[in-house]
């Protein structure tokens, strides 16, 4: 795990130990960036189920503004990649439950233009994280959502406000879905 491009190029990160964290792949999140383009320059970043972070970071390195990263189990891992790359400046690393910690920042009015979630798969944590991210104003208009999730996982929950703007699959187990809040420039 590394980071690609920008001003923390070639660092590598930390993973934790065990099975716990399914880090995104390398060749995924090149995938996603070079879809993403300029798109994160001086975004507000949510990471949701941060893991190690390298989505957020990967934004940070790449000149977004600030970035939100969300974990109960990895916060202090998050921290040291933060660190390692000189981003913890302008990184939040929030330790605790992901859905209490977004309701937290929607109370606050917090809003981002670009919202990662990246949970385990099965579980039933993307739609329910996705549906909060629909409903809620944590998605500024015109913002992005991009949801990591199974391969096989396919039912999509129904959504009032995020429209589907692409769906691509990765090897056998991983596929990607972006979804836009419409209201801003369009991708």
């Amino acid at each position: 795990m590394r980071i690609i491009t920008g001003t923390a190029r070639g660092c590598r990160l930390k993973t934790p130990k065990g099975q716990g964290t399914r880090p995104t792949a390398d060749r995924i999140k090149e995938s996603l960036f070079n879809i993403l383009g300029n798109r994160v320059w001086d975004q507000q970043v949510l990471d949701a189920f941060a893991g190690t972070g390298a989505l957020g970071l990967e934004a940070l390195s790449r000149g977004a503004a600030r970035a939100v990263f969300i974990d109960q189990a990895t916060a202090g891992l998050i921290r040291e990649n933060a660190e390692h790359t000189h981003l913890l400046e302008r990184s939040e690393i929030l330790r605790g439950d992901v859905f209490a910690a977004l309701q937290r920042l929607a109370q606050q009015g917090r809003q981002f233009g670009i919202i990662f979630c990246d949970p385990p798969y099965h579980k039933g944590l993307w739609e329910r994280a996705l549906q909060f991210f629909d409903q809620s104003s944590l998605a500024a208009p015109g913002s992005l959502v991009i949801i990591e999730h199974g391969r096989d996982e396919n039912t999509f929950p129904p959504l009032q406000k995020l429209e589907q703007l692409r769906n691509q699959s990765y090897g056998s187990t991983t596929q990607l879905t972006i979804f836009q809040k419409p209201g801003g420039e369009e991708q």
